[in-house]
């Protein structure tokens, strides 16, 4: 039997003892609960200049839009519907910091295309979930942060000899989300990478491992998860290839909501918060903790 057919019999075995049913997919791996931080709620606290926030206030929970199928950045359990990953550590702390107990949180699953509809139409409060900030996006969205400093880079298949880097992608099959900034680099700056597009890394994934593409191009936090998962069958190679400041999403109009999570997390970076969450979620991949970038407290435009 060849091997990629045994490593993906493997998959679909792991994946159906952790509930997760989608032939292919690396098995749901993640934090175990008692690793995670508890980050203590805010007592008495009070943001009248957020109508986002009044209105979670008067419904009694914050809803966060978030990735599901993000290994150690947001991921869920099909089995238990629990959200885990640096990322969903991000927005509990987030939601203890504006006043709000973490275990209320409201998660919703926004494909990267839908993030900034989602925002705009009060669907969510705030999204956290390997958002890129840039100024395109704050034409339309607000952005806290950023929290975290990923870069673009390639995941391929541990037999792959050609690839070393986005140099060599000129006629090869590339993988990236549908409206993601990674798949617009690559159309871009390498138009002649044969692209492919979904709505989720993960079926990006399952069309690498059974060779339908040639790679899997997105920020290097979501690929080294994807291969921590199967490290006999997927490779991250290459340096990084952009710098992708991490942002929380935000209604543009409300700038008392961002400069609030903008406090909050320069307080959870001070007092260890960041670090454990990351030690605990994307630092399963081996990776140690890098220092958190400047929060950047743009003026209100």
């Amino acid at each position: 039997m060849p091997a990629c057919l045994i490593a993906l019999l493997a998959l679909v075995l792991l994946g159906a003892a952790a509930g997760c049913g989608r032939p292919g997919s690396p098995p749901v791996k993640g934090p175990q609960p008692e690793d995670l931080p508890v980050y203590k709620v805010a007592t008495g606290f009070s943001l009248p200049g957020s109508p986002t926030w009044e209105r979670a206030k008067r419904r009694g929970h914050l809803v966060v839009g978030v990735k599901e199928d993000q290994p150690y950045m947001g991921e869920k359990d099909p089995a238990s519907g629990r959200y885990s990953g640096f990322d969903i550590e991000i927005a509990k702390m987030m939601s203890a910091s504006l006043g709000f107990d973490p275990k209320t949180i409201e998660f919703k699953t926004i494909a990267s295309a839908n993030r900034e509809t989602a925002l705009q139409n009060g669907q969510i409060d705030y999204y956290v979930g390997t958002y890129t900030i840039n100024d395109n996006r704050k034409k339309q969205v607000g952005f806290a942060g950023p929290y975290f400093m990923a870069g673009q880079s390639l995941l391929v298949r541990k037999d792959e000899k050609d690839i070393k880097g986005p140099e060599d992608l000129a006629g090869k099959k590339v993988c990236s989300a549908a409206g993601s900034t990674p798949y617009q680099r690559l159309q871009k700056e390498y138009p002649e990478a044969v692209l492919v597009a979904y709505d989720t890394y993960s079926a990006c994934v399952d069309n690498l491992l059974t060779y339908q593409v040639d790679a899997v191009s997105t920020d290097d936090s979501i690929l080294l998860g994807y291969a921590a998962k199967v490290p006999d069958e997927l490779k991250v190679v290459g340096k990084p290839f952009s710098e992708e400041p991490y942002g929380i999403g935000v209604p543009r109009s409300d700038n008392a909501l961002r400069l609030a999570l903008d406090d909050a997390l320069e307080a959870n970076e001070k007092n260890g918060n960041w670090k454990k969450a990351y030690e605990a979620t994307l630092g399963l991949s081996g990776q140690p903790a890098p220092p958190p970038p400047a929060i950047d407290r743009y003026p209100a435009g």
